[in-house]
């Protein structure tokens, strides 16, 4: 099958489920990955190959075209590439929710919503975004949802809803309990070391993320780009290092020479629903974990003897303690994550997909 993706993330940025997933799908079809406009000189599709049947497209528009304009002119010049693109079956796979019209005339046999966050709870959520996902959800095919939480919010909305929370590459991150060399970006920083990695933004609690330096128990090390927020907000101090924006392939030997992976998320609607992503790698990677109390984190991990969950500067900030104070055992952690890969949730959405292309090729 052909799948058209259109995301609100750029495949250039963080890799995560989008491009796990995708370039799973493109070992066997064909892909092509729509991000959000840009702005340019002039009008046009600009496209980069990512592999051989992977290609990215990224639409650019003049500055001073209207938002109604630019929507219409996009949708017909995406239609026009795939219709000259298209050789099979086509499967239309939503992440971006306000691409909802963009998708309508592309005559698909399937349409996918991946749903992998609540965006609408989001800082700078477009308006008419609930609109759109409620026209989104009336018209998928089939509902896939980033974690339990989001499953149980959208099960009631759509006849054909399945969880899959975030996967795992676990020997990718394995290769962190090795002994590696200390990356250079980590030169000059003591240990302890306290790291998150992830996007900075306005689902973590940053003044739980100063009390933690400001303890003194460790350094805290942030690795990841800063989004939606001001730089300036960031909590700084000679504890706190900031690393920006790192690779996938990087993160194995980052974590090496950490001590803690943390996952300080605010708790509000904005991280009602999430599943991070980085709870199985932290523990792939062998770091014992401190995390406030999300949904997904507690009912997945939370029992876990390498999983600390607490709430507040003063718990947090123990949870830290206790997290470094003694080795853990990792083979209830390697117990936990034995059945789960990004290979195998591909697999099983791929069989879910093909179930209704047959249904349809029936009827």
């Amino acid at each position: 099958m052909d799948i058209v993706a259109l995301s609100h993330l750029r495949w250039d940025f963080v890799y995560q489920r989008p491009q796990h997933l995708l370039s799973r799908a493109a070992r066997r079809h064909r892909v092509l990955f729509v991000e959000e406009p840009i702005e340019g000189e002039a009008f046009g599709l600009e496209t980069a190959a990512q592999g051989p049947s992977l290609t990215v497209v990224r639409p650019v528009v003049p500055t001073a075209m209207a938002p109604d304009e630019t929507e219409a002119r996009v949708a017909s010049e995406l239609r026009a590439l795939v219709s000259d693109w298209r050789t099979d079956e086509l499967v239309t796979w939503h992440y971006a929710v306000m691409a909802e019209q963009l998708s309508r005339d592309l005559d698909a046999d399937v349409t996918v919503f991946d749903c992998m966050d609540q965006l609408s709870a989001f800082r700078g959520a477009p308006p008419g975004l609930v609109e759109r996902e409620r026209a989104l959800l009336d018209r998928a095919d089939i509902v896939f949802t980033g974690g339990h939480s989001l499953w149980e919010a959208k099960r009631r909305l759509h006849p054909r809803v399945h969880a899959f929370p975030s996967s795992v590459d676990r020997a990718h991150f394995a290769t962190a309990r090795l002994s590696t060399a200390e990356p250079d970006a980590l030169a000059g920083i003591g240990r302890p070391r306290l790291a998150y990695a992830g996007v900075v933004d306005e689902r973590l609690d940053l003044d739980l993320i100063a009390a933690v330096a400001e303890s003194g128990i460790g350094e805290v090390v942030l690795i990841g780009p800063i989004a939606k927020i001001d730089p300036h907000d960031v909590p700084s101090g000679p504890r706190i290092h900031q690393l920006g924006m790192r690779s996938y392939d990087e993160l194995p030997a980052l974590f090496s020479h950490v001590d803690v992976g943390l996952m300080p998320f605010a708790l509000n609607e904005a991280t009602r629903f999430i599943s991070p992503t980085k709870t199985p790698e932290y523990l792939a990677a062998g770091l014992p974990v401190v995390s406030t109390p999300i949904t997904d984190v507690v009912r997945g991990y939370g029992d876990l003897d390498m999983v600390e969950i607490a709430a507040g500067p003063e718990a947090f900030v123990w949870a830290c303690r206790s997290a470094l104070a003694a080795p853990r055992s990792l083979a209830a952690v390697d117990e936990r994550l034995a059945g789960m890969s990004w290979d195998a949730t591909w697999t099983a959405m791929e069989g879910l997909i093909g179930d209704l292309l047959q249904e349809r090729e029936a009827a």
